[in-house]
């Protein structure tokens, strides 16, 4: 899952970024309000935590653009997109103000860490249109919750990444994934890398997916094209 954090305090987005990074999540940061809408412009967000004071677009106008796009415009593809806000204000006037624009939460400042760790997994479990059960492909099983992987009822030991790429490629089931789109949706775009390294990941994932007696094309190249599952 791909998450924007938009917030000008640089401290405190790099305290979140890291936090949801551990988290498995890729991350991309915003300092104001433009360039967060340039964001959403490019890039599908299964989040979007968002300051209300900003500079050059402030939160609650930023947050209207989003919700009041039309369906031709690129950053419609975020309008309903989970919107997570965070603020130093906490008067009732402030939240409703902050609701009202399509926030879909808020989180006042200070706040702690591990809760807004909690909001943000709420948050995207009511923004998404599947449920937190496992995800499961033929023998292999899932937990969104955990991260935990298993196959044929053996643990499968996996590395963060490993683990965001095989997650995407169940919810995606039959579809043929690119490299570049494989590459958009698990890393953050500070530390996207080659193509290369995604078929090195790929070969991680079967070499350990065989030794559970997964059949060898458990993930199938698709020559030219991409991944998917068989």
């Amino acid at each position: 899952m791909r998450i924007l954090v938009v917030e000008d305090d640089i401290q405190l987005a790099e305290v979140i970024s890291e936090a949801l990074s551990r988290r498995h999540y890729a991350v991309d940061v915003a300092k104001d309000g433009n360039a967060a809408w340039k964001w959403v412009e490019l890039v599908k967000y299964s989040l979007i935590v968002l300051d209300l004071t900003l500079p050059k677009l402030d939160g609650i106008r930023l947050c209207q653009q989003l919700r009041q796009v039309a369906p031709n415009q690129p950053a419609h593809q975020n309008k309903t997109s989970p919107v997570l806000m965070l603020t130093a204000r906490d008067t009732v006037t402030d939240k409703i103000t902050g609701l009202d624009a399509g926030a879909d939460d808020y989180v006042t400042k200070p706040f702690d860490l591990e809760e807004l760790m909690a909001r943000v997994r709420a948050a995207l479990r009511r923004g998404s249109s599947t449920t937190t059960a496992d995800l499961c492909w033929g023998a292999l099983h899932l937990n969104p919750e955990t991260h935990e992987a298993r196959y044929d009822n053996q643990p499968l030991l996996l590395t963060p990444k490993e683990y965001a790429l095989l997650e995407l490629l169940v919810t995606n089931g039959r579809r043929v994934l690119s490299r570049s789109g494989i590459i958009e949706r698990v890393w953050s775009h500070d530390d996207a890398p080659v193509e290369e390294t995604v078929n090195s990941h790929m070969r991680g994932l079967r070499q350990k997916l065989r030794a559970l007696g997964a059949p060898d094309n458990f993930i199938e190249t698709v020559h030219g094209l991409g991944y998917r599952l068989k």
